[in-house]
C-alpha cells in the first residue's frame, strides 16, 4: 500500500530527446502470468515481470495462499499449487493500489473452499467493484462488499462450482479474466460471450499454460470464449513483453518535443492494446515498428519515434477498448496538435484510479489548454505544436497515469510545471522520471 509523504516533482522545457530504452515489463500480462503460475503443477520462470508496486501485491497476495513465489537471478521463479489448491491466507489480502489484482484474484478464488479479505489504499478503495461482484455471485461465491460495491471485500469462495455462460455488458478485460480465472476451477465448460473485444492477454497464456480453450467469433462478431475447468497447467518459461502502455509516456513526449528520436525495445504490440499507436499514426505520428516477432505468445517489436508535428483526430468508439489506459497520454498528444481532438465513449475513465476525464481536463485548463468535458469525454483544442504556458502544479489524484502524462507535458511548456505527488508511479513505472531526464540529457 502506498504511503507516506507526498514527492512533488518539476518537469520543464527540454532539448530534443534522444536515446534507447526498455520499459517495465507489460503489466497485464504480469499479473496474469503470476496467476497462472501458481495454479500449474511444477516451477515456473518469468522473466522481464513488472517491477511495479501493483504486480507485488499480486505475488504477496498469491504467496499469503500457499504459492512460492521468489526472485532468483534477474527472473522469477512460482512454484504452482496446482487447480484448486489455493490455501487459507491468514490475513486480509493488501492489494495496495492494484485494482487489476483484486478483480482478476477475486475470479481466482471464487471457485476455492476460501474466505478472503480484500483491502487497499485510499485510491482502490474509492473504485467499484460491482461489475466483477455480480458474476462470480452467479458462479455461486459468496461476496460481502462496502457500500456501492468497493473495498473492504470479503470473498467466500464455492467448492464445487459449476461452469456457466456469461454474457458481458460492459467492455471488460478484466472482468473476461475473473471469470476464465473463476472457470479454471469449475466443473464443465465457463463460456464467456464478449460483444466487445477487449485484450486477449488471458486467453493467450491459458493456452500457453495448457488449459483447455476455444475461441470464436460468431456471425455478429460476437467473440465465444471456451474454457473446460479442472484441467491440470503446465509450468511454462515465459518472457514478458514491454508494456506498450508505459512505453506510450515515451513515445509522446518524444513527438511532442522538436528534434527527439528515441527507440524504445521489445514492446507489446498485441492488436487489442494498439489503439494509441493507431491514433498517433493518424494524426502524422512519425512511428517505425522494427524487428517484429513473438515473445510467449505474445507480438513485440522494437519502437522507433521522431518528432513529428500531429493534426487533430476524432477518436472512433471501435479504438476505445484498444487504448483505454492510453487516453490521458493521448490527452496530452491533442493538447499539442493542430485543430481539435474529440473523444466520446470513455465513461469507464470515471472509474479508474481517478476520474480520468475530470483530472485530465483540471490539468490542461491549469497549463494553458483548451478543454471541453461531457459525461463520457473531452474535446481538446490544440496548440498547433507551440508550447503551453505551464507554471501549475497538477494534482495527480494518487493516479499514476495521470503522474506521468502531465511530466510528458511538461518538457514542452513554457514555464516548468510541478506534478504534486510522484508517488503513484511506483505502480507501474519505478523509473519512470529518471528515464525521461535520461533521454533529455541525450
Amino acid at each position: 500500500m502506498m504511503g507516506g509523504e507526498p514527492q512533488p516533482m518539476q518537469f520543464g522545457p527540454a532539448g530534443p530527446l534522444k536515446g534507447q530504452a526498455a520499459v517495465p515489463g507489460d503489466k497485464s500480462i504480469s499479473h496474469r502470468v503470476l496467476m497462472l503460475s501458481a495454479m500449474a503443477v511444477g516451477r515456473s520462470r518469468i522473466e522481464g515481470l513488472s517491477p511495479g508496486s501493483d504486480v507485488h501485491s499480486t505475488a504477496a497476495a498469491l504467496r499469503a495462499m500457499g504459492a512460492r513465489v521468489d526472485r532468483r537471478d534477474g527472473a522469477w521463479e512460482v512454484d504452482g499449487l496446482g487447480t484448486g489448491g489455493l490455501l487459507q491466507p491468514r490475513r486480509a489480502l493488501d492489494m495496495g493500489n492494484s485494482g487489476t489484482s483484486t478483480r482478476l484474484l477475486m475470479g481466482l478464488i471464487a471457485s476455492h473452499p476460501v474466505t478472503a479479505t480484500f483491502v487497499g489504499d485510499e485510491s482502490l478503495c474509492r473504485r467499484p467493484m460491482d461489475r466483477v461482484i455480480a458474476p462470480l455471485a452467479r458462479l455461486g461465491a459468496d461476496i460481502v462488499a462496502g457500500p456501492g460495491g468497493r473495498l473492504p471485500i470479503t470473498l467466500r469462495g464455492m467448492a464445487g462450482a459449476v461452469g456457466r455462460d456469461f454474457r458481458l455488458t460492459v467492455a471488460s478485460a478484466q472482468v473476461k479474466s475473473a471469470l476464465l480465472l473463476a472457470g479454471l476451477n469449475a466443473s464443465g465448460i465457463t463460456r464467456v460471450i464478449e460483444p466487445v473485444p477487449t485484450r486477449d492477454h488471458s486467453e493467450r497464456m491459458l493456452k500457453a499454460f495448457g488449459a483447455r480453450i476455444d475461441v470464436a467469433i460468431g456471425e455478429d462478431g460476437e467473440r465465444l470464449i471456451s474454457l473446460a475447468g479442472e484441467t491440470a497447467l503446465e509450468p511454462v518459461h515465459v518472457k514478458v513483453p514491454a508494456d506498450p502502455s508505459s512505453a506510450a509516456f515515451l513515445i509522446v513526449a518524444a513527438l511532442i518535443v522538436p528534434g527527439s528520436e528515441v527507440r524504445i525495445e521489445r514492446v507489446g504490440v498485441n492488436p487489442m492494446r494498439t489503439g494509441l499507436f493507431e491514433m498517433l499514426s493518424a494524426m502524422g505520428a512519425d512511428l517505425s515498428f522494427e524487428n517484429a516477432r513473438e515473445m510467449s505468445a505474445e507480438p513485440v517489436a522494437d519502437i522507433v519515434v521522431r518528432h513529428a508535428p500531429l493534426q487533430g483526430v476524432d477518436v472512433p468508439p471501435r479504438i476505445v477498448p484498444a487504448m483505454i489506459d492510453e487516453f490521458p497520454i493521448f490527452f496530452i498528444a491533442a493538447a499539442f496538435a493542430r485543430g481539435e481532438s474529440r473523444a466520446h465513449g470513455l465513461a469507464e475513465l470515471r472509474v479508474k484510479e481517478s476520474d480520468r476525464i475530470t483530472a485530465m481536463a483540471r490539468g490542461l485548463r491549469a497549463i494553458g489548454g483548451r478543454v471541453e468535458e461531457s459525461d463520457d469525454g473531452l474535446v481538446i483544442g490544440g496548440s498547433g505544436g507551440d508550447p503551453l504556458p505551464g507554471g501549475a502544479v497538477i494534482a495527480s489524484d494518487l493516479d499514476h497515469r495521470i503522474a506521468m502524462s502531465f511530466a510528458v507535458a511538461g518538457l514542452h511548456c513554457r514555464q516548468p510545471l510541478t506534478v504534486d505527488d510522484m508517488t503513484p508511479v511506483q505502480t507501474s513505472f519505478p523509473g519512470f522520471a529518471a528515464a525521461l531526464r535520461g533521454f533529455a540529457a541525450g
